[in-house]
């Protein structure tokens, strides 16, 4: 496999830090804290997210998103705090900063992906319960974090966008071509920062076997984190689908091996298209 079960990397690890990508927002880690409350106090979340202005606003325009299928529209934080409930605002909150701490400017790499990300992992989170069985929190976060090494790529190589375009359709392992040209790929990077933001162990091990779809075939490796790469991947493909914009580049690479670690098959996912797509408006 490309890479081994343990997610301790220190050339990964050190790139994280050079970026100076912090391990955890601090706003992030108090909503967190306040959550684990016995009695959430939710005036105390609402100014917590209201006192950063964009993550208030990102928060606003993706609660009222089609996604949620609210009956009217979230007009303030506290007001989208209590419609949602708390497993929905840590998901939209998590993504909002991990996008605001990745950035890296314009670039097609970067339109590309955010383009994508929070798509597919709104559809990873769709198709947790009926494919997978596995929790929709738990499907979301890892999803979202499963490129999340690309961003820190494109800070830390500067060719790395010229190399993205022209390897990203390739037959080739993608993590292989990174791997070959870099000395380092974002699946090993992905997996240092999710370390770092306190994602579970078995995220944070789905995140570095993420492209190496051997690993759906080896009881070496918990069934969870199988679970986690495989259902990923029939989201990114359900998504490309729904979008139309291109076919999943790994789908050829790793389709079949993920139907067969979800024990499904692919009228499975059929049936689940046409739900994607009313739910998400695409």
């Amino acid at each position: 496999m490309e890479q081994e079960l343990a997610i301790h990397d220190d050339e990964a690890e050190q790139i994280v830090r050079d970026l100076n990508i912090p391990p955890c927002p601090e706003v992030l880690t108090k909503l967190l804290g306040e959550m684990r409350n016995d009695e959430p106090d939710y005036m105390v979340m609402s100014n917590l997210i209201s006192a950063d202005v964009s993550l208030a606003a990102e928060m606003l325009k993706t609660v009222n998103s089609p996604f949620f299928g609210l009956r009217s529209k979230a007009t303030s934080v506290k007001q989208a705090l209590t419609l949602l409930g708390l497993s929905n605002v840590k998901e939209v909150v998590t993504g909002s900063l991990l996008k605001n701490c990745l950035s890296a400017g314009e670039s097609a790499t970067m339109e590309h992906f955010w383009e994508t990300s929070s798509g597919i992992a709104q559809t990873a989170s769709l198709l947790a319960k009926p494919l997978s069985g596995l929790d929709r929190e738990d499907a979301y976060t890892f999803a979202l974090f499963r490129d999340c090494g690309i961003p820190l790529m494109v800070k830390h190589y500067p060719e790395y966008d010229d190399f993205y375009a022209e390897a990203v359709t390739s037959a080739q392992s993608y993590t292989e071509a990174e791997q070959a040209k870099f000395g380092m790929n974002h699946a090993r990077v992905g997996a240092q920062l999710a370390q770092s933001w306190h994602l579970s162990e078995d995220s944070c091990k789905a995140i570095a076997l993420s492209h190496d779809y051997l690993a759906l075939t080896s009881n070496d490796i918990p069934l969870k984190v199988r679970k986690l790469i495989a259902l990923a991947l029939v989201a990114e493909h359900v998504h490309a689908r729904c979008t139309s914009v291109a076919e999943c580049p790994d789908w050829d690479k790793g389709g079949n091996a993920a139907i067969a670690a979800l024990d499904i098959n692919e009228d499975a996912i059929e049936a689940q298209v046409g739900m994607v797509e009313g739910i998400l408006g695409l």
